[in-house]
């Protein structure tokens, strides 16, 4: 598929005119401070006709940290458009259904028109969504209408704004956001929830002042530490020797990254765990001979899920994503682990009562095999198993030391480590993503992950810019 219908459509597709001359990292700074302000006005920006005081949604916290959102902001869809688009488009070309080769300048345009198109249609879809399922509350029904547009138009201001960065600032507008977004998150939380609760500790007294102040910083040191073993897994690497076959003496080194697909898993596993919360909320309102089994799939009291499979599996505790907070302190919360217990209906033998650590049990044990699934699922899909990643560096011309030039010699080397290493990795960013959410981590523990890993990128691209300055003639060979 070559995609030539495109070029009719592209043409009405505005596009952002790159720079006419290389820009410095000074000048690329500037533009990136620039549309970050621009980011930051339109997430605290509401929508006009939104019932500010209804938007209380927790179930799609997370869901906006990753998809650098705001609900009820004008930019309430965030840039999810664009990493719906783009994940189904390579998917669909990793897998081979469609074929593009990225080396031919035309198809290349063409998939890239493909892209913003489909990822223009997605915004607008999911902002009628938003709205007609009640988790945009709008004042008054008559402004339905207005509220679609408004995060229509927001949706799409991201879209271009994610290509204006490409071409101007130091990075993807996807990385920048999300950044800028968790970081807006950690910086708020502090302020408004844990310094009002450590003064509060402060001015209470007595003799539990000082351990109160303490656990008050909770959150804060959760996200802390989260953020340090974070950045220490994103250095852990193993390093393969490899030679160039047509040059003797030259030779490099192949590394492969404890988090050799990064967060990926724990993202695919926890939005589809969300999502369950949100697919399956209509089944509260199901009556008749198939109501016993809506109960057993998902249990909603007073419109919050409070039992059911769907909420085994996923980190619904009194308040998701700052549990402590939400029940009244740290020592509450762990107590409510120990004792609360919810609700699971059995299509055959009524209710029953499970304590809250066994869910806590299953959703880290759930959250981990999805993430291994998805972790494998990815590697496959994308062409970094070892077969593909073979035959790659095979067709460069690299080699192992010592062996004949065959791909099978490559791949026989990589089958011992990537298959491990993927799943290892992914037990990991699930464990600690699921350890972050359930100790209130401000930011959330996916969000710091992702934050981490962008800041990791962004630091490298940076010393590349530096040195490329330093010394032109690097760009020049790279090139």
């Amino acid at each position: 598929m070559t995609f030539e219908f495109m070029d009719k459509i592209s043409k009405y597709i505005p596009v952002i005119t790159p720079p006419k001359k290389p820009l410095s990292l000074r000048e690329k700074m500037v533009w990136t401070a620039i549309i970050l302000g621009i980011y930051f006005l339109l997430y605290n920006t509401y929508a006009i006709g939104v019932n500010i005081t209804d938007v209380t949604q927790p179930v799609l916290q997370l869901i906006s940290i990753i998809f650098a959102a705001r609900i009820g902001s004008i930019i309430t869809v965030g840039i999810g458009p664009i990493v719906l688009s783009s994940i189904v488009l390579q998917l669909l070309n990793g897998s081979g259904i469609i074929h593009i080769d990225m080396d031919n300048p035309i198809e290349k345009g063409r998939f890239q028109s493909l892209q913003k198109f489909s990822a223009i249609a997605i915004a607008v879809i999911e902002s009628v969504a938003f709205v007609l399922s009640g988790y945009v509350p709008v004042s008054n029904p008559g402004l339905a209408g207005v509220v679609m547009l408004q995060l229509a138009l927001g949706a799409i201001a991201i879209i271009f704004m994610d290509e204006m960065m490409s071409k101007y600032g130091i990075t993807s507008g996807i990385n920048m956001f999300i950044a800028a977004g968790v970081s807006y998150a950690i910086v708020a939380g502090t302020a408004t929830v844990i310094f009002p609760e450590v003064i509060g500790a402060i001015t209470a007294g007595g003799a539990a002042a000082p351990a109160n102040a303490v656990l008050a910083f909770g959150p804060l040191i959760f996200a802390i530490i989260v953020f340090l073993v974070s950045i220490y897994a994103y250095e852990m690497k193993i390093e393969l020797p490899l030679s160039f076959g047509q040059m003797r003496g030259v030779g490099g080194r192949l590394p492969i990254p404890f988090l050799y697909v990064s967060v990926l898993p724990v993202i695919l596993a926890t939005a589809l765990e969300e999502s369950f919360t949100v697919w399956f909320k209509f089944l509260s309102g199901i009556t008749g001979s198939f109501a016993n089994f809506a109960k057993f799939i998902a249990y909603y009291q007073n419109g919050a899920l409070s039992g059911g499979l769907v909420y085994l599996i996923s980190p619904s505790f009194p308040l998701p994503y700052s549990a402590p907070y939400g029940i009244g302190g740290y020592l509450p919360y762990f107590s409510y682990l120990l004792t609360h217990t919810s609700d699971l209906f059995l299509p055959m033998g009524g209710m029953i009562l499970v304590p809250e650590w066994i869910h806590v049990i299953v959703y880290i044990v759930v959250l981990e095999i999805l993430c291994v699934v998805f972790g494998k699922f990815w590697i496959e899909m994308t062409g970094q198993n070892p077969e593909k990643l073979a035959q790659q560096l095979q067709d460069m011309g690299w080699q192992i030391p010592g062996f004949r030039r065959d791909p099978r010699m490559i791949k026989k080397l990589l089958d011992k480590y990537i298959p491990d290493i993927t799943v290892l990795g992914s037990l990991f960013v699930g464990l600690l993503a699921a350890i972050a959410t359930l100790t209130g981590a401000i930011g959330t523990g996916m969000g710091i992950l992702l934050t981490v890993g962008i800041i990791y990128m962004v630091y490298q691209q940076l010393e590349q810019e530096n040195l490329y300055e330093t010394y032109p003639i690097l760009s020049k060979i790279a090139k």
